[in-house]
């Protein structure tokens, strides 16, 4: 049986097995399991210590204050806060608010819900590259302006945006900035303490940590005003009621922990296994990289097959895991939104796919992948060949 080669970290990343030994301990009868709420016995105050432990590691990686970590249980949920949140908060100072129309689905999907209940809404176009330049946001700017949410890098292409003069614009005009930053976190340095983000969303199973937890930065201060989106026994400064998941919570500090001490060697890392890639695929004609050169992240590559059909490539590849987009809008056929979105025709659109990579990419695993890739896509381009001869 053909080895499947995993390449499709964008869309989740396995637990590390360090992280998985922290997950266990919070759950069975021998360890910690009470309910970080209970104030009135010993398993209930570890269970509080080890939540306020990994809500200092989650800070420590994006350079906040652990009192401005607000747990939710993934980046879906953060968004929803965050958007739907700040703008109900904000509505009497106005109604405008923008985004772009490449951002994640629990974004757009949050602002196409706040349209239906009296919200206007600014669409930005990225540029070619999938980039949203601050000048287009200045220009979009009105008086009524009270909330922008852009993305820090984009999971289908990995370029990244310019948060921080986005953010000091905004900053200036008095504009609440949210930042997801699912995709950016462990894949590039973050600090909020310099950035000047207000709400900023995070995810641990884009950081080796487990599915079902995340967080959201909220900035103290009076200005960054946030209404709950979920109500109950007024947890986590009333913002999020509900009993924290003990387990998920310190596994996501870990993820965080290690992510930070590691940044750099694997940045470096996922960078050479880029290059590895593209260079495996040099005598493959007609590939483009979508995306910007530089201003990008280096575990998420985008390419084009010119006379290719993405879904026949994906099946022609059988053993390895990509995708042909974000895994939140894999069950439509049609091509990404995008790259629709940053204009690329439909032909190249359609046979395009995201190849990501991560902590455990060997590069015998890229290598093999790449050797895959160059046949695979040979083999399709002879057949289509042969088709229109005879036609």
């Amino acid at each position: 049986m053909t080895k499947t080669i995993y390449l499709d970290y964008a869309a989740t990343t396995p637990v590390d097995p360090r992280v998985a030994e922290t997950l266990t301990k919070y759950l069975t009868p021998d360890g910690i399991f009470g309910n970080p709420a209970s104030r009135s016995h010993a398993l209930g105050w570890q269970a509080e210590a080890a939540v306020e432990q990994a809500r200092k590691q989650v800070a420590a990686l994006i350079g906040c204050d652990a009192r401005e970590v607000v747990w939710t249980s993934g980046a879906t949920e953060s968004d929803n806060l965050a958007i739907k949140g700040a703008a109900q908060a904000a509505s009497q100072r106005g109604r405008h608010i923008i985004t772009s129309r490449v951002e994640h689905k629990a974004v757009l999907d949050c602002f196409e819900w706040l349209e239906t209940q009296g919200f206007e809404v600014t669409w930005l176009d990225p540029d070619h590259t999938g980039r949203v330049a601050p000048d287009t946001v200045a220009d979009a700017l009105r008086e009524d302006t009270i909330l922008v949410s852009l993305m820090a890098v984009n999971n289908e292409l990995g370029v990244c945006n310019d948060i921080e003069r986005v953010g000091a614009m905004l900053r200036e005009k008095g504009v609440i900035f949210h930042v997801d930053a699912a995709q950016a976190t462990g894949k590039m340095a973050l600090d909020v303490s310099r950035m000047p983000v207000d709400l900023m969303a995070l995810s641990a199973h884009k950081v080796y940590g487990p599915k079902g937890v995340g967080a959201l930065y909220v900035r103290r201060s009076p200005d960054v005003v946030v209404a709950a989106q979920m109500h109950g026994g007024g947890h986590e400064r009333g913002l999020r009621s509900g009993t924290l998941a003990t387990h998920q919570i310190a596994a996501m500090g870990h993820a965080f922990a290690l992510a930070d001490a590691q940044l750099e060697d694997e940045r470096a890392e996922l960078e050479r296994l880029r290059a590895r890639f593209l260079d495996g695929l040099a005598e493959l004609p007609g590939v483009h990289v979508h995306g910007h050169e530089t201003q990008r992240v280096p575990g998420i590559l985008n390419l084009g097959f010119e006379d290719i059909d993405g879904e026949s490539l994906i099946l022609a590849l059988r053993g390895l895991a990509v995708s042909s987009g974000s895994a939140c809008a894999s069950a439509t056929m049609e091509p990404s939104y995008v790259l629709r979105g940053i204009g690329l025709p439909e032909s190249i659109a359609q046979g395009s796919l995201r190849f990501s990579f991560g902590r455990f990419t060997t590069a015998e695993e890229v290598d093999e992948a790449a050797g895959r890739v160059v046949e695979a896509v040979g083999r399709l381009r002879d057949h289509a060949a042969g088709r229109r001869a005879t036609v």
